[in-house]
């Protein structure tokens, strides 16, 4: 079925109970996976000059697809109907400039790099979303081609299967929204045709909010997580609550949900992860008390705790999907708590000595179009979707900061010079966690399928911008 295009504006969106990633998208696929490559442990620099080997990878999504000319490639030479309203602003890396919004993140440019020729062909949401979140483009994609258990894993998912965990824990998380509207699931956040033993951890509550608190992780009254330290009283724990909750646990769904959530608790450090009332108020207060700046935390406290894969999305579908009313939303919604959240990330990491360890990605699936245009019926001017060049920044696991790569043209609509897709976006992700360029997984029909068909970007290591 297909449904037509929704764009946000009026659209009211709906908050969804937490549920297993099976749950949302359909059966597993037990048996048909016969096969399993290993990840190839290549280490830094392997194959030429590359990423240092990081322990794991934070994903901030900026679901709907941002303005690269209101934040990483503003075109103050343009035409005011290009140009927009924004000036710019002068960052800490000499004759590079922001847009004037984002002057945190511009003040730590020098542990940045901007890939400023992102591009690819998708123009619709859900097929650029699994594009950008799997290095893969979607199996059959159509316009609004919801997800399927025909996709490809998202990264998570992958490091899932070819590094299967010993711990029960899983191989990713992401938080705090769940990507659907309506009868639409967005593909990309789950592991596809691997079936749903290897879909990533799925949380989808505020932690700025006072009541937050894990539904999956909460124990069972009396108990704590050293009273938990073993698998057997994990599973006495569980017998002791009585008939009431093995009723609950035949369900498939939440036997697979609690069974992960007893793995983190039990782990200790991962349990302890998701209660930021551990951290200093002050430090709290610079991520922002907003459902950005905290999830940004939770997801430092969740790689600290040895999650290696981390997806935070920015807004809850389509967030940054600015068809009308793009300077105001952009200017009091969105980049200031973008700014303040991702710049206080790469700060604590930093202070950790877990920057050089990490990687940090910030994108969406596209960008927006150079002109600006208004929709039926609105007088407030905004952009629509622009595959064809966006913006991408990335910080840590030994990418130069205070780089600029690639050039767009002079509005901003076209590369100027070599660009980069969604596919070159896996290959970075991939090799900086050490997974080989030559790694396979299998389909449903037991056929071998290169899990990475593009090149890392070897401009974010090198310093050589193109």
């Amino acid at each position: 079925m297909q449904f037509g295009h929704r764009h946000p504006f009026g659209v009211v969106r709906r908050e969804f109970l937490q549920v297993g990633f099976s749950g949302f998208v359909g059966l597993g696929l037990p048996g048909l996976l016969a096969a399993r490559s290993r990840a190839g442990e290549a280490g830094p620099g392997a194959g030429g000059p590359g990423p240092r080997r990081a322990k794991g990878v934070i994903l901030v999504f900026q679901t709907g697809g941002p303005s690269h000319h209101e934040t990483f490639d503003p075109k103050p030479e343009a035409p005011a109907e290009i140009r927009g309203e924004y000036g710019t602003i002068g960052t800490s890396v000499p004759g590079v400039r922001f847009a004037e919004h984002i002057p945190m993140l511009a003040g730590r440019a020098d542990r940045l790099a901007v890939v400023r020729t992102m591009s690819h062909k998708h123009n619709n949401h859900l097929n650029a979303t699994h594009w950008v979140m799997t290095g893969q483009e979607q199996p059959g994609a159509f316009f609004d081609k919801v997800a399927s258990r025909t996709d490809y894993p998202c990264y998570a998912s992958a490091m899932s299967y070819l590094r299967p965990r010993e711990d029960g824990l899983p191989g990713g998380v992401m938080l705090p929204t769940y990507l659907m509207e309506g009868p639409l699931t967005w593909p990309g956040q789950h592991a596809g045709f691997l079936g749903p033993k290897f879909d990533p951890w799925q949380l989808t509550q505020d932690p700025n909010r006072e009541d937050f608190e894990v539904e999956n992780l909460a124990l069972p009254e009396g108990f704590s997580v050293e009273r938990l330290g073993g698998r057997r009283a994990l599973a006495e724990a569980i017998a002791s609550q009585g008939e009431a909750w093995q009723a609950r646990a035949q369900s498939e769904s939440f036997s697979k949900q609690r069974q992960q959530a007893y793995s983190m608790l039990s782990s200790g450090e991962v349990g302890r992860a998701f209660d930021l009332d551990e951290e200093p108020e002050h430090l709290r207060d610079r991520y922002g008390r907003h459902m950005f700046g905290q999830s940004l935390l939770l997801s430092r406290r969740l790689i600290e705790a040895g999650i290696p894969i981390v997806q935070v999305n920015l807004g809850r579908v389509q967030t940054w999907d600015s068809h009308a009313d793009i300077f105001r939303r952009l200017r009091e919604d969105l980049l200031p708590p973008t700014d303040r959240g991702v710049s206080a990330l790469i700060d604590d990491l930093e202070a950790r000595g877990l920057l050089d360890e990490t990687l940090v990605v910030l994108a969406g699936e596209f960008g927006r179009t150079p002109k600006l245009s208004t929709l039926p019926g609105q007088t407030i001017v905004g952009r629509d979707h622009w595959p064809q060049v966006f913006s991408a920044a990335f910080a840590g696991a030994g990418v130069r900061g205070g780089q600029v790569i690639g050039r767009s043209d002079k509005s901003g609509a076209y590369p100027a010079t070599r660009a980069f897709s969604p596919a070159d976006l896996a290959a970075t992700i991939y090799r900086a966690l050490g997974i080989d360029g030559q790694a396979e997984v299998v389909d449903m029909l037991g056929r071998p399928i290169r899990l990475v068909t593009g090149s890392p970007i070897e401009e974010l290591y090198t310093g050589e911008a193109v």
